[in-house]
């Protein structure tokens, strides 16, 4: 069906992006798979190409874009080139909008246009060891002291915590009665004393899409540090989650559809009993069956892309489309796992890499069961 977000500007990005990909990312995969991470030096590719910027201000040497179909042009490459870059897409879609919505004019000017550039790679520390999905229970604190604030605490499942220059950290700076209050979003620079990235952690896809511990121990950073008002994050997160999970729906969506691609190719190549495995009516019902849900879902996104970028889209219209796309993800991949038989068990095929890689999908950016929670209060259940 006809996409109607796209025009002739998202074509040359498109083009741009997928060359770059093709020339700087895809000969290095054995490598960054190896060391569980990706070059630094790729970023500041990435950054030269305008990749990192492009919601950035012209004024500080970004895109100047206020429309997320770019980031969702970069999004589709990337999964459609089988490359588990998330922490690009977490540092374009999820993390760049924080630094753009509620940083000081000062603070822009300190840490803006290396964002763009890819000089400084960025992330979100929300998650703690017993906290999860559940930011309420924060338990990281920031302790004022003077012109200072100390942070004590521990996060974990930060994606891109690894090679991030700057890390917005959550912490709570008072107990009011309310759980949901008292918290608010420091920067904090790598190389801070007492903030350290305690472990890359083992996962079970997605392998170089770096994903950190970090821990905090006395951790001294400026007033200036702040990120927005004191006390306010929880309205600052919930506010930005709803772009977070389109960018989750995003990632399942052109993940789908490459799956797809990948086992249509496949089912005309390959012969069982003496036939194209295409020619089987179970395959052609599989694969008709896994088309129409991928579309209902692409419809269900582009409307959600349009209402994001026209500022009208709700949270619980977020979780909606974040529960549909990611869920039907994992029917998709699954489903066209299946039809590639033992070859689809083995690594040596993209197919079994985003088996592994898509399960995440309905964790990450809230969990499934999150969301049914937040759609079911819009019902007033």
């Amino acid at each position: 069906m006809r996409n109607t977000l796209y025009g002739p500007d998202h074509a040359q990005l498109r083009t741009a992006v997928r060359a770059f990909l093709q020339r700087e990312a895809i000969p290095n995969v054995a490598k960054w798979e190896q060391q569980h991470r990706v070059d630094t030096e790729f970023y500041r590719k990435a950054g030269e190409l305008g990749i990192l910027g492009l919601q950035i201000p012209e004024s500080y040497g970004g895109g100047g874009q206020t429309s997320f179909t770019y980031n969702l042009v970069v999004a589709e490459e990337l999964i459609g080139a089988h490359l588990s870059l998330s922490p690009v897409r977490v540092h374009i879609d999820v993390v760049v909008p924080y630094f753009l919505s509620y940083a000081t004019t000062a603070q822009k000017d300190r840490w803006l246009r290396r964002l763009g550039t890819g000089e400084s790679m960025a992330s979100i520390a929300m998650s703690e060891p017993e906290t999860g999905s559940d930011i309420g229970g924060i338990k990281t604190t920031a302790r004022r002291d003077g012109d200072n604030f100390v942070i004590n605490g521990a996060k974990t499942f930060i994606t891109g915590g690894i090679n991030a220059d700057l890390v917005i950290v959550v912490a709570r700076t008072s107990r009011p009665g309310d759980r949901r209050g008292g918290l608010s979003l420091f920067v904090v620079q790598d190389g801070t004393a007492g903030f350290v990235k305690t472990r890359n952690l083992d996962k079970l896809g997605m392998q170089y899409a770096d994903t950190a511990e970090l821990s905090f121990t006395d951790v001294v950073v400026g007033a200036d540090d702040m990120l927005g008002e004191e006390g306010r994050a929880f309205e600052y997160l919930t506010s930005n989650l709803a772009q977070e999970r389109i960018s989750v729906a995003a990632g399942s969506v052109a993940m789908a559809k490459t799956a797809l691609a990948d086992t249509i190719e496949y089912v005309r190549q390959r012969q069982v009993f003496g036939r194209q495995l295409s020619q089987f009516q179970n395959t052609k019902f599989v694969l008709a069956g896994v088309s129409a849900e991928i579309e209902a879902a692409d419809s269900m996104l582009q409307r959600a892309v349009a209402e994001l970028d026209a500022a009208q889209l709700s949270g619980a219209d977020a979780a909606r489309v974040k529960l549909f796309c990611s869920e039907m993800q994992a029917r998709a991949v699954d489903s066209c796992l299946q039809l590639f038989g033992g070859y689809g068990y083995m690594l040596e095929y993209p197919i079994a890499k985003m088996y592994a890689d898509a399960r995440v999908s309905r964790i990450y950016g809230g969990s499934s069961e999150i969301m049914k929670t937040i759609i079911a209060k819009s019902l007033e259940l």
